[in-house]
Protein backbone atom coordinates (compact mmCIF):
# COMPACT_ATOMS: atom_id res chain seq x y z
CA UNK A 1 0.00 0.00 0.00
CA UNK A 2 1.72 3.31 -1.32
CA UNK A 3 0.97 6.14 1.26
CA UNK A 4 0.44 9.67 0.45
CA UNK A 5 0.29 12.96 2.64
CA UNK A 6 -1.91 15.11 0.77
CA UNK A 7 -4.87 17.46 1.10
CA UNK A 8 -8.29 16.69 2.07
CA UNK A 9 -10.59 19.77 0.94
CA UNK A 10 -12.93 20.89 3.41
CA UNK A 11 -15.58 23.81 4.01
CA UNK A 12 -17.70 25.67 2.43
CA UNK A 13 -18.46 26.98 -1.27
CA UNK A 14 -15.83 29.35 -2.17
CA UNK A 15 -14.42 28.84 1.63
CA UNK A 16 -12.11 25.66 1.78
CA UNK A 17 -10.37 24.72 4.09
CA UNK A 18 -7.64 21.62 3.94
CA UNK A 19 -6.77 19.18 6.47
CA UNK A 20 -3.82 17.54 5.64
CA UNK A 21 -3.99 13.65 5.47
CA UNK A 22 -2.12 10.21 5.34
CA UNK A 23 -4.32 8.00 2.80
CA UNK A 24 -3.76 5.51 0.39
CA UNK A 25 -3.08 6.80 -3.09
CA UNK A 26 -5.73 4.97 -4.96
CA UNK A 27 -8.19 6.08 -2.14
CA UNK A 28 -9.91 9.67 -3.67
CA UNK A 29 -9.14 13.48 -2.41
CA UNK A 30 -11.92 13.67 -0.11
CA UNK A 31 -12.65 9.65 0.70
CA UNK A 32 -11.02 7.44 3.21
CA UNK A 33 -7.74 8.76 5.02
CA UNK A 34 -5.20 6.71 7.21
CA UNK A 35 -4.68 9.72 9.84
CA UNK A 36 -5.26 13.75 9.96
CA UNK A 37 -1.66 15.56 10.53
CA UNK A 38 -2.66 19.31 9.65
CA UNK A 39 -4.72 21.85 8.81
CA UNK A 40 -4.29 24.13 6.37
CA UNK A 41 -6.13 27.33 5.48
CA UNK A 42 -5.45 29.57 2.83
CA UNK A 43 -7.86 32.05 2.91
CA UNK A 44 -6.18 34.16 6.52
CA UNK A 45 -3.27 36.34 5.83
CA UNK A 46 -0.91 34.86 6.18
CA UNK A 47 -2.06 31.79 4.97
CA UNK A 48 -2.53 29.32 8.77
CA UNK A 49 -0.83 25.77 8.69
CA UNK A 50 -0.90 23.60 11.72
CA UNK A 51 0.98 20.24 11.69
CA UNK A 52 1.36 17.73 14.00
CA UNK A 53 5.10 17.31 13.94
CA UNK A 54 6.13 14.12 15.51
CA UNK A 55 3.11 12.69 13.00
CA UNK A 56 4.60 13.85 9.41
CA UNK A 57 7.89 12.57 11.08
CA UNK A 58 6.22 9.25 11.42
CA UNK A 59 4.51 9.09 8.11
CA UNK A 60 7.75 10.66 6.48
CA UNK A 61 9.83 7.59 7.91
CA UNK A 62 7.26 5.27 6.76
CA UNK A 63 7.82 6.22 3.16
CA UNK A 64 4.81 8.35 2.40
CA UNK A 65 5.17 10.54 -0.46
CA UNK A 66 3.72 14.20 0.03
CA UNK A 67 2.66 15.79 -2.82
CA UNK A 68 4.01 19.20 -4.18
CA UNK A 69 1.85 21.35 -1.99
CA UNK A 70 2.05 19.66 1.07
CA UNK A 71 5.91 19.27 0.56
CA UNK A 72 6.16 23.06 0.10
CA UNK A 73 3.98 23.42 3.23
CA UNK A 74 6.73 21.20 5.06
CA UNK A 75 9.44 23.21 3.88
CA UNK A 76 7.51 26.59 4.58
CA UNK A 77 7.05 25.32 8.51
CA UNK A 78 10.92 23.58 8.43
CA UNK A 79 10.22 20.08 8.89
CA UNK A 80 11.89 19.02 5.96
CA UNK A 81 14.72 21.45 6.98
CA UNK A 82 15.19 19.72 10.45
CA UNK A 83 14.58 16.16 9.07
CA UNK A 84 17.36 16.44 6.34
CA UNK A 85 19.88 18.23 9.50
CA UNK A 86 18.57 15.00 11.55
CA UNK A 87 19.82 12.59 8.52
CA UNK A 88 23.37 14.57 7.90
CA UNK A 89 23.87 13.07 11.90
CA UNK A 90 24.36 16.85 13.23
CA UNK A 91 23.77 17.00 16.65
CA UNK A 92 20.61 17.77 18.41
CA UNK A 93 21.83 21.71 19.79
CA UNK A 94 23.64 22.13 16.14
CA UNK A 95 20.10 21.07 14.31
CA UNK A 96 18.08 23.59 16.35
CA UNK A 97 20.70 26.47 16.11
CA UNK A 98 20.25 26.04 12.33
CA UNK A 99 16.32 26.07 12.77
CA UNK A 100 16.51 29.22 14.94
CA UNK A 101 18.63 31.18 12.26
CA UNK A 102 16.60 29.96 9.19
CA UNK A 103 13.23 31.60 10.94
CA UNK A 104 15.27 34.99 11.66
CA UNK A 105 15.84 34.76 7.89
CA UNK A 106 12.08 33.45 6.72
CA UNK A 107 10.82 36.71 9.27
CA UNK A 108 13.11 39.04 7.81
CA UNK A 109 12.26 38.79 4.25
CA UNK A 110 8.38 38.35 4.97
CA UNK A 111 9.09 41.79 6.98
CA UNK A 112 10.47 43.28 3.76
CA UNK A 113 8.51 41.99 1.49
CA UNK A 114 5.36 43.64 3.84
CA UNK A 115 7.38 47.33 3.52
CA UNK A 116 7.57 46.74 -0.36
CA UNK A 117 3.98 46.58 -0.78
CA UNK A 118 2.75 49.46 1.69
CA UNK A 119 5.86 51.68 0.23
CA UNK A 120 4.21 50.59 -3.61
CA UNK A 121 0.97 51.13 -2.49
CA UNK A 122 1.70 54.70 -1.21
CA UNK A 123 3.09 55.93 -4.35
CA UNK A 124 0.13 54.22 -6.02
CA UNK A 125 -1.92 56.73 -3.59
CA UNK A 126 0.63 59.53 -4.20
CA UNK A 127 -0.13 58.77 -8.04
CA UNK A 128 -3.77 58.90 -7.95
CA UNK A 129 -3.97 62.17 -5.72
CA UNK A 130 -2.79 64.91 -8.34
CA UNK A 131 -5.31 63.17 -11.09
CA UNK A 132 -8.15 63.92 -9.31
Amino acid sequence: MAVKLRLRRMGKKKQPIYKIVAADSRSPRDGKFIEAVGIYNPLTNPHTVELKEDRVNYWLNCGAIPTLTVRSLLSQKGILLKRHLDKKGFPQEKVEAEIHNWQKLKEASSQKKQTKKKKAASEEQKAEAPAN
